[in-house]
């Protein structure tokens, strides 16, 4: 299975931060539910929503940005896709991703190809494929760190083939925007105390920056919804879909998730595109 190192790109003001190569960070991050059993509805309860965004992917090239441990890329090949690269920024996922896989693989199965590369500056070109273009961009939970999200969303439907698809899905404004983003308690109309969620600030996009896990100083960019519609609505994609992401009643009764919060704001902001069949 091929590892191919950071691309060697001249020198660019956006770096992405790459917190996962910290030792006792990528430890904490190891442990978590995601990483231990990856499309499980206990741990992703959202993957079900946006599988159903994507099309199928038999025969079909399939490109994974953020792509982590792996979980996303190996459900595609075992969906049949014919070519499958994973990308992430951190060298850490990327070995995981490598044991992962390779503990997994059945005789005979396609190889899936790994590469350690920033998306604020990798190029999704098409050397090492012999001219074809991707059939689907996929990206979970990556967006959302990259600054230059206008160059990423250029460069991707520079390199998906005509009426080629990308789903992503990228934390929920809402969830970004808050200057403290936690639950607060609050007296209610009857006198009894509730959770609320406290936003502010959602006009004023940019930067922000959270402990998580024990890393402290974590930066993320907060966009507006709109502003990630117009975004892809400038690099030339069809919006197919837009989904504002929470467990519904039916999985908290199911038992199949404990997201029970997560009905007070929506969590996730999911996202379908395609590149049209011929340029506008």
């Amino acid at each position: 299975m091929p590892i191919f190192p950071l691309s060697l790109l001249p020198p660019s003001p956006a770096m992405s931060q790459n917190i996962y190569d910290n030792p006792s960070f990528f430890t904490a991050y190891s442990s978590l539910p995601r990483s231990l059993e990856g499309l499980s509805l206990s741990a992703a309860p959202e993957w079900p929503t946006l599988r159903s965004l994507l099309p199928s992917l038999s025969g079909k090239n399939f490109l994974d940005l953020g792509c982590g441990m792996g979980w996303y890329a190996r459900f595609a090949l075992s969906e049949g896709a014919s070519q499958v690269l994973g990308i992430d920024v951190s060298e850490k996922m990327i070995a995981k991703a490598l044991e992962l896989t390779s503990s997994e693989r059945k005789e005979g199965e396609e190889i899936i190809e790994w590469k350690v590369a920033d998306l604020e500056t990798v190029q999704l070109g098409l050397d090492r494929r012999g001219g074809e273009g991707w059939d689907v961009v996929f990206s979970s939970l990556a967006l959302h760190y990259i600054v230059n999200l206008s160059s990423l969303f250029t460069r991707i439907f520079s390199s998906l083939n005509p009426g080629g698809t990308l789903v992503f899905s990228v934390e929920h404004p809402i969830y970004t925007a808050p200057s403290k983003p936690t639950f607060i308690t609050v007296p209610s109309e009857v006198g009894e105390e509730r959770k609320v969620w406290p936003l502010n600030s959602y006009l004023a996009e940019g930067e922000r920056t959270v402990d998580w896990l024990g890393e402290k100083g974590v930066r993320k960019q907060h966009r507006t919804i709109g502003t990630y519609v117009s975004l892809l609505l400038d690099a030339g994609f069809e919006i197919k879909g837009v989904v504002e992401w929470g467990p519904s009643l039916e999985m908290l009764e199911r038992g199949e998730c404990d997201w029970v919060m997560a009905r007070e704001r929506p969590i996730f902001l999911l996202i379908k595109v395609l590149k049209p069949l011929v340029n506008k």
